[in-house]
């Protein structure tokens, strides 16, 4: 049976995932190297664990948060779809079961919030770890006076932590920021449509989603 160990030690996966992240850093996006990979696949595993899911599962979660990003390689637009595509004759030749295969496919092509959703319990992990890894250290620009809207808001996003409440089946992003860098407001803006798509992954696992920042709850 395929480990996460199995995935993280593929030289073949990790030049895909390198290449994908210096595509992004041409492009000026945020960091989408093996710290966001390793991040949202702690945290993928993490939901389901505490939820009450099979081992298996969790080890699922953690695969597809590890190498959701790897379509990147190919384009930012359409990632997901090329990632999904890009997966099936990697975890094929490395001796997959098709049927666990399957479910990396599922969570990689909906992970992203233009055209995916959550289908399962470990494309619904997957979304609630990737969207909210939100965190200045992911930010590339050397000077302020280069960020973006999205860069902006990153760096000002001095800690951030996800709980999960098993018993209350709640999911919590709670955030802290830096209100001379950025706004509240600038944060649910640009991320809306981010957060919606973690309040429908979060009922997909029986849950509640909310979003604090600041102390305030803004969903």
């Amino acid at each position: 049976m395929m480990t996460f160990d199995d995935i993280r030690n593929s030289a073949e996966i990790r030049a895909y995932m390198d290449k994908g992240n210096a595509n992004l850093g041409v492009l000026g996006f945020t960091e989408h190297g093996m710290g966001h990979a390793m991040k949202t696949a702690a945290t993928a595993a993490d939901i389901l664990f505490r939820l009450g899911y099979s081992e298996r599962e969790c080890e699922l979660a953690r695969i597809a948060g590890y190498m959701h990003d790897i379509g990147n390689c190919i384009n930012r637009n359409d990632h997901a779809h090329l990632g999904a595509s890009m997966a099936f004759p990697i975890l094929r030749d490395m001796g997959m079961e098709p049927t666990e295969i399957a479910v990396l496919l599922a969570a990689i092509g909906n992970h992203d919030e233009k055209t995916g959703t959550a289908v399962d319990p470990v494309s619904a992990a997957l979304i609630l770890a990737d969207k909210t890894d939100v965190r200045r250290s992911r930010v590339r620009a050397q000077s302020p006076a280069d960020f973006d809207i999205h860069d902006r808001v990153n760096y000002a996003v001095v800690n951030s932590r996800v709980t999960i409440d098993g018993e209350a089946k709640a999911i919590t992003l709670d955030i802290e920021l830096d209100e001379s860098m950025s706004s509240v407001l600038d944060y649910f803006e640009i991320f809306t449509e981010r957060m919606l798509m973690c309040r429908r992954a979060a009922q997909k696992l029986g849950c509640r989603f909310h979003l604090t920042a600041n102390g305030g709850k803004l969903l």
